[in-house]
């Protein structure tokens, strides 16, 4: 069955889910007061979730929400599915970007901020539900398009100390600019084994045909 597309999903997080007590969560993005990149109207964000690796610390994309046009506080519809390792440290961090084109290279657009935690934060939230400041964090100009890109190291860095503007043209200005703040929302998916059969028909459809019906 394929995927709905307004989700996005993870088959497998760097373990051995046979071996380890796991269950799935989905998790819902919104932002709150994000910086206005765009001159003439408000940025158009988008949010990047990354996982970090279990033994190699590397951050890879796990998925993208879809851009929501004119707007500082997205409440985004694209949901991340992960699973969720009750005994294990699952590092996440959330970029988020104003596009400026259909371009998929994040490095063509707007970098607005950053947050880092764990997707036990999340589930053992209030609610659970947590919520953010985003950061600016270290940065680097991309050679090719001149933008602030994020600059991660590929250990754990999750203090936040760790995360330092280099420049007073860091894709949001001066040192201690507020980026506005991500708010994080899991929710438990059922292990529903219910099969739904769907049928349909149609009347008085168009004649396609010239000799007879469609």
């Amino acid at each position: 069955m394929e995927q709905p597309e307004d989700m996005a999903s993870l088959s497998e997080f760097d373990s051995l889910a046979g071996s380890i007590p796991a269950t799935k969560v989905e998790i819902t993005v919104s932002c709150r007061n994000l910086l206005d990149k765009d001159m003439f109207s408000k940025s158009d964000p988008l949010c990047v979730m990354y996982t970090q690796g279990m033994e190699n610390k590397q951050w890879r994309e796990f998925g993208r929400t879809e851009v929501i046009d004119n707007t500082l506080n997205p409440d985004f519809v694209r949901k991340f599915i992960v699973d969720y390792f009750f005994e294990e440290k699952q590092n996440l961090r959330f970029d988020l970007y104003d596009v400026d084109s259909k371009s998929p290279d994040l490095s063509k657009h707007d970098f607005l901020g950053q947050a880092f935690c764990t997707l036990g934060e999340i589930v053992g939230s209030s609610g659970s539900r947590l919520e953010k400041p985003l950061t600016i964090g270290a940065f680097s100009l991309n050679s090719r398009t001149g933008k602030p890109m994020p600059a991660v190291s590929n250990g754990s860095g999750l203090s936040m100390e760790s995360l330092r503007v280099t420049g007073p043209e860091a894709s949001g200005g001066v040192p201690g600019k507020k980026c506005g703040s991500i708010i994080l929302s899991a929710e438990e998916l059922s292990n529903c084994r219910d099969v739904a059969t769907m049928q349909f028909c149609a009347n008085k459809l168009d004649k396609k045909d010239f000799f007879g019906k469609s």
